[in-house]
């Protein structure tokens, strides 16, 4: 990746996390990314589950009724920053206007409690992706793990982002680059 394109926006943008991140909590990570700017840059991670923690769970916590739309499905790890704090990635139809983010190609992020209710009656995003905590980078802090190889970059994926098959997504993030995982060192390099 050259130094010109680890300075575009990824907004929109998938990070595959590389063999050899270093930090355990990125390990085989798949991050969305909903912000990128000079300021610094902001993603859920997508790919994992926080274990025992369901929607149903954190709706009964929130005292919101629960109808049509409840269900069983895990709340994600989004990212170590502010890990108690909620945030709903959901396709761009049925959104509230209020409190939402457009991402792009589809994406939307949402932090309200609005959405929850709507999702728990059936009547909110077709694709939702509930998660706690966030990926924070400051400035110019992810353009040096991108200059590091730490991540490779891939198009959002609503196919995959939205996916019930968690442990399947960093190996189909990198299929979309063309990359068989296997082939993947944990060293980088430039030639």
């Amino acid at each position: 990746m050259t130094t010109a394109e680890s300075a575009s926006d990824l907004t929109g943008k998938l990070l595959i996390a590389m063999p050899g991140m270093g930090d355990p909590r990125f390990e085989h990570a798949v991050v969305l990314m909903c912000a990128h700017t000079a300021e610094g840059a902001m993603g859920l991670i997508v790919n994992k589950r926080l274990p025992d923690l369901t929607l149903d769970d954190l709706l009964d916590q929130l005292d919101i009724a629960k109808g049509a739309g409840s269900s069983g499905e895990g709340i994600h790890f989004g990212g170590p920053v502010e890990s108690a704090r909620g945030f709903v990635l959901h396709s761009g139809d049925g959104a509230p206007s209020s409190g939402t983010l457009e991402i792009d190609r589809g994406f939307a992020l949402t932090a309200t409690r609005d959405i929850l209710a709507e999702i728990a009656q059936g009547t909110g995003p077709t694709r939702a992706l509930t998660a706690l905590g966030y990926a924070g980078w400051g400035p110019g802090q992810l353009e040096d793990e991108l200059v590091q190889n730490a991540w490779l970059t891939a198009d959002g994926d609503a196919a995959i982002v939205f996916s019930a098959d968690d442990g399947r997504k960093w190996q189909r993030a990198l299929e979309t680059l063309g990359i068989d995982p296997l082939m993947l060192s944990a060293e980088g390099g430039r030639a």
